[in-house]
């Protein structure tokens, strides 16, 4: 048991400052990076938000379900190009294998908000939950850039 908790709180250390986790609650070994998103047109258009979660875990983190105060709705989805015609998919099942990583960005997997609350601002935050099959959630607070940025440093 205290080998559980000494890896819970080595994966809440390395969430860093923007995406802290509850060690009472994050999923042993699994983590996130580099959280942020976009700032929002108002609240009739949906916004994204992008990071990565890392699974140093020894069995497979299944995502079941993001949810953040500030929206209705929060979707997994996937950008996909068919006949050169770019699109979005939902993503239904989200498995981040042991020993492995699944990285959200423009232009692929993203979180997208739907149904926004209140607008998503340049220099604000977004509270997110992330929640994983077993009962394990890690709460992140996530740093929100301009509407066209590219990445927390670019």
């Amino acid at each position: 048991m205290k080998r559980r908790w000494m890896m819970v709180l080595l994966a809440a250390a390395l969430t860093g400052a923007a995406a802290q986790a509850t060690a009472e609650q994050a999923p042993m070994g699994v983590s996130l990076e580099r959280p942020w998103a976009r700032a929002s047109i108002g609240t009739s258009r949906p916004a994204a938000a992008y990071l990565t979660i890392i699974n140093r875990g020894l069995e497979p983190a299944r995502l079941v379900d993001i949810t953040t105060p500030l929206a209705g709705r929060a979707e997994v989805h996937l950008t996909v190009k068919t006949d050169n015609v770019m699109r979005m998919e939902q993503v239904e099942r989200l498995d981040v294998p042991p020993g492995g990583r699944v990285v959200f960005e423009p232009g692929g997997l993203h979180i997208m908000l739907l149904d926004l609350r209140q607008p998503l601002t340049k220099g604000g935050t977004l509270p997110l939950t992330l929640r994983f099959s077993g009962g394990g959630s890690i709460d992140a607070s996530v740093p929100v850039f301009g509407p066209g940025a590219r990445g927390p440093d670019r």
